[in-house]
């Protein structure tokens, strides 16, 4: 493999000291995914990293930064020694983005920031080597974390930047130095560390602090806050591009939703688009679109981007769609599962709701013999003093009211709940993992099922106890 770090250029990017001559050709912080070569980060969270560095190196890691010699670690062990290690994180990062001739995309937003992410991922790589964060790594350490890791030969690179509190974005922003910065819409996520909405805006412009002097903003132009958006581009000199369903240089002319595929109409100046997903969602469809902006300020092919978005699917917990067939002996006992269990707020749930609303149940294959449109909802967290009652709002979502029944996990939750139709009520539980243990009561052969909430209410244990009903189709 190509080599990514040698002790030498580690050490001089970081001011720590190397002991040995090591090359890596990866960057790791955790010992359960670490792969022979990589240079283990010994990040101290809710245990302290140098606990596994042994660890590391006997599974073959190339280096381990530490800010100490671990006990039980040889004296002539390969180590970068810095004074703090999350400190000697960042200075790889910086590095890394300092050595590279990418161009650099950095993406945020109340939602949609790692479906957006991986849109670029895809479509960046069929046009040169594409860079990219893994997962949500959008904080802190996955910042720093993902440009380490950037390839000095990569034409292109996708940042991934979140926040959970005022302040954050800006920094984690100015060192990846991106050319186009997006900012995917603005939703009451996290409103329990903002005032409101408008606070929310104001921290998700700072992601254009960051960018390069001649830098492009590619900003929602439909959300109520866009002004504020703008306003901060402007302040630093940012060329705006706006991308949305009813304003913008990127323009939605025609969405259309199906079971299996969204099919989107789109204009730029001088340009009409007609492409497709893999995936129904309108808020994929707007956001495929953004994606198209961002390409085209990239310097790329947004004509060819267009027909690679077909390519991409959702990441695990986030709208993937799945057949799961029931029973092993009969292709017909299917049930149709969305899997968006790692992210909730009020603007997510509705735009999931539109999606399983327009789902096609099947009749006389299962013992309830009506095929069923279900949600099972776990509980949106962080929404700030105003959670109950936007908990009990969502009942009267139009979408909501067009599914048969809505199984609820969580005390917010519970609100929903008991502000639903008596019909529509299915089962509550307190905790998922109690709603989890009911899987087979829940659900049943013909049936749509939607499962979403927060990350932090545990919903996909739900997800688990559902796939382990049955089997996923092969040819689905």
């Amino acid at each position: 493999m190509t080599a990514l770090w040698t002790a030498i250029d580690a050490a001089t990017a970081t001011g720590g000291v190397a002991h040995g001559d090591w090359t890596a050709t990866g960057v790791s912080i955790d010992t359960r995914t670490l792969q022979k070569g990589d240079l283990f980060v010994a990040l101290k969270d809710v245990r302290d990293g140098h606990d596994f560095v042994a660890m590391a190196l006997e599974k073959g890691a190339a280096a381990a930064l530490v800010s100490r010699r671990p006990a039980g670690v040889a004296a002539d062990a390969p180590l970068l020694v810095v004074p703090d290690v999350l400190a000697g994180l960042e200075a790889l990062g910086i590095a890394a983005r300092a050595r590279s001739t990418a161009r650099i995309a950095a993406i945020t937003g109340s939602v949609g920031k790692t479906s957006t992410k991986e849109m670029l991922r895809t479509v960046l790589s069929r046009q040169g080597k594409c860079h990219a964060a893994e997962a949500s790594y959008n904080n802190h350490w996955g910042v720093p974390l993902t440009l380490a890791r950037m390839p000095a030969d990569a034409d292109f690179a996708v940042i991934e930047i979140g926040m959970s509190n005022p302040g954050e974005i800006a920094p984690l922003s100015r060192m990846a130095r991106p050319h186009v910065a997006m900012v995917t819409t603005v939703a009451a996520a996290h409103l329990a560390s903002f005032e409101s909405l408008a606070g929310i805006a104001a921290e998700k412009a700072t992601i254009v602090d960051g960018l390069e002097t001649g830098g492009i903003a590619v900003l929602n132009g439909d959300v109520a806050t866009t002004a504020i958006l703008q306003d901060r581009a402007r302040d630093i000199g940012a060329q705006i591009v706006l991308f949305g369903e009813t304003a913008g240089h990127w323009r939605v002319s025609d969405l259309r939703i199906s079971r299996d595929v969204t099919v989107i109409g789109a204009t730029s100046p001088g340009h009409d688009y007609l492409f497709k997903l893999s995936v129904p969602g309108r808020h994929f469809g707007l956001n495929a679109v953004g994606v198209l902006a961002v390409v085209a300020a990239l310097g790329a092919d947004p004509v060819a981007a267009s027909l690679d978005l077909a390519l991409w699917v959702p990441p695990a917990g986030r709208g993937t769609r799945e057949i799961l067939q029931l029973d092993p002996a009969n292709e017909f006992e299917t049930l149709d599962l969305m899997d968006d269990a790692f992210n909730a707020n009020p603007t997510s749930l509705a735009a999931s709701l539109e999606v399983i609303a327009a789902g096609q149940p099947r009749d006389g294959v299962g013992r309830i013999v009506k095929g069923r449109k279900i949600a099972i909802l776990g509980d949106m967290l962080e929404l700030g003093t105003d959670e109950v009652a936007m908990h009990a709002a969502m009942a009267q979502n139009p979408h909501l009211q067009q599914l048969d029944l809505i199984h609820c996990a969580g005390p917010l939750m519970r609100h929903l709940w008991d502000a639903l139709p008596q019909g529509k009520r299915g089962q509550w539980a307190a905790t998922a993992a109690e709603l989890a243990a009911q899987a087979t009561r829940l659900v049943d052969t013909g049936d749509v099922v939607l499962v979403k909430g927060s990350k932090g209410s545990k919903v996909s244990l739900v997800v688990d106890a559902i796939r382990k009903l049955g089997h996923r189709r092969g040819d689905e």
